[in-house]
């Protein structure tokens, strides 16, 4: 049950990802969250929306493993795998803030998937 609620909220967390990076990079919102000008985030919007649309794959198979429900655990593992190599990645890259709003998630709900609770 734990499990099933924070992956469900990895997944949500992604979603929200996919709109900022997909509907909102160029807008106040979305400028705000990546902390990016209006000429950055003019001249990265193609790039953006590509690495939201990876988010969005994300997002399908995290839901299609709680879909699953138990027969889902493998798939659940690698999506929340996959969110948590992006998340560590994305701190040592990019920002540490990915370490807190990514990976931190996605390790604890792997944990309890793994736990059984």
């Amino acid at each position: 049950m734990i499990a099933t609620v924070l992956t469900s909220v990895v997944a949500l967390i992604h979603v929200y990802i996919v709109v900022l990076e997909m509907a909102l990079w160029e807008k106040p919102q979305g400028r705000k969250a990546f902390g990016t000008t209006a000429e950055f985030a003019a001249a990265t919007r193609a790039l953006a929306a590509n690495q939201g649309l990876y988010n969005g794959f994300l997002v399908a198979g995290l839901a299609w493993g709680l879909w699953l429900g138990e027969a889902g655990f493998a798939v659940k593992t690698f999506f929340l795998a996959c969110v948590l190599v992006a998340g560590l990645f994305g701190a040592a890259t990019a920002s540490r803030k990915i370490l807190y709003v990514q990976a931190l998630p996605a390790a604890l709900a792997l944990a309890a998937l793994w736990a059984g609770v």
